[in-house]
């Protein structure tokens, strides 16, 4: 049961719980966890409480919510850090490749808690959402989603940014990116919107890069989440 009389909240000792039967096995790959109603009742909690839990948990990579169905318990990653930076641009030069982008969004949203965590967004800062389709030569390779402080980054949404983004933040801004952070790297299968941005296949293996890049000053630019195909694309770990 959990401690009402606890300094630790009750949304985070809920959590806790889960999380520990996940990794200890009592709770397996597939498995389907009891409702909010029902979690709410055995830990005489609240469902709001349980509600920012199983967020939480979700957001996290332990659990899936499937709709109409239930909530999951997710399949177990192998994680590894990615330590290199180098942006599409670079990447391509190097490879002997001409970088391109077309615009496809541009759109200010309201963040997640853990887009005001990475991005360290003021209180009342909205972000802004750009999305591009990055080419390599004539070839679509990524989809690329990114998520900016809009406070820091608004000119963004009047500027050309079929080229580097990044170039026109150094020219504009005197902002350069030169590394990241929390960075995970995964596969999935690509859906009707990759699909039709990136003309692939349905079912498609791709590598989904989810990714916050920082300046010199070791401030944060941007959340990245970028969907790359997996036929296109090899990635070189180097420490």
């Amino acid at each position: 049961m959990l401690r009402q009389d606890d300094q630790i909240p009750l949304y985070i000792q809920l959590k806790e719980s889960l999380r520990s039967s996940i990794l200890n096995g009592e709770l397996k790959y597939g498995d389907k966890i009891p409702t909010e109603a029902e979690l709410s009742e055995d830990f005489k909690i609240s469902r709001i409480t349980v509600r920012k839990a199983i967020l939480e948990l979700v957001e996290e990579g332990y659990l899936v919510k499937r709709q109409g169905k239930g909530t999951f318990v997710n399949k177990r990653k192998i994680e590894r850090k990615i330590v290199h930076f180098l942006s599409f641009s670079d990447a391509c030069k190097a490879n002997g490749l001409t970088a391109s982008s077309k615009v496809i969004k541009k759109e200010i949203i309201q963040p997640t808690a853990k887009d005001k965590e990475l991005l360290q967004l003021d209180e009342g800062d909205a972000l802004l959402f750009i999305q591009r389709v990055r080419y390599a030569g004539d070839s679509p390779i990524m989809i690329e989603n990114n998520y900016y402080s809009y406070k820091k980054f608004h000119i963004l949404l009047n500027e050309d940014l079929e080229g580097s983004v990044y170039k026109v933040m150094e020219e504009k801004l005197n902002i350069k990116p030169r590394g990241s952070w929390e960075t995970t790297l995964e596969i999935v299968r690509a859906s009707e919107d990759e699909v039709t941005l990136l003309n692939t296949s349905s079912g498609e293996p791709l590598f989904y890069m989810d990714t916050t890049v920082y300046d010199e000053n070791n401030e944060p630019v941007h959340r990245g989440k970028q969907y790359i195909l997996g036929d296109s694309y090899k990635f070189i770990f180097q420490q």
